[in-house]
């Protein structure tokens, strides 16, 4: 048996839910190097600020910057959205922006965006700084949910609108070490 039908057949429990496997770490690397040579393409000489949303973003945040060459720095904020297996409707900021970001090109990382609500929020903050650009960078979109006005430029896997766990993302702090992405059975 390979490695990929090894992943194919394996269910995680994480507290009290059954999740069955729905991306293997090999379609999620492929995506982020995809991700990672459209960024270098169109930043090259730009020097981007990235900013990682935190918690999820940081497995894809380590991959993403280990396959740029636009010389880009990088900062983070701790936004959240949900509880459970659900979205709250409020974004709330545990830390946040401290950089001057003035004629900066800056791009946003996110692990995911489903409605929207928390890109939305700190995209308004970024307003008030005076970048010179601000684009969202996302591994997976829900395009099914989303409900904002700002629409991530690069995503790497369009999702349907079902919970995931795993590649950073979790369920009530469970499952963020998974290397896969996992989907709530129903």
């Amino acid at each position: 048996m390979n490695l990929l039908n090894k992943f194919e057949n394996m269910n995680v429990t994480l507290g009290d839910k059954q999740f069955r496997p729905y991306l293997s770490a090999e379609e999620i690397d492929k995506s982020i190097a995809h991700l990672a040579e459209r960024i270098n393409a169109d930043y090259a000489g730009k020097k981007p600020l990235i900013i990682g949303v935190l918690n999820g973003s940081f497995m894809f945040c380590a991959d993403f910057a280990r396959k740029l060459t636009c010389g880009p720095e990088f900062q983070f904020v701790q936004l959240s959205s949900y509880q459970g297996t659900s979205t709250t409707g409020k974004v709330v900021e545990h830390f946040g922006l401290l950089e001057d970001m003035r004629n900066r090109h800056v791009l946003i990382l996110e692990d995911i965006v489903d409605t929207g609500l928390t890109t939305r929020g700190l995209f308004q903050a970024l307003k008030s700084k005076h970048v010179a650009s601000a684009e969202i960078v996302t591994l997976f979109f829900k395009s099914e949910a989303f409900i904002s006005a700002v629409q991530p430029k690069y995503y790497g896997i369009d999702l349907p609108n079902e919970f995931v766990v795993g590649y950073g993302l979790d369920y009530n702090g469970l499952g963020r070490e998974l290397p896969e992405l996992y989907v709530l059975n129903a």
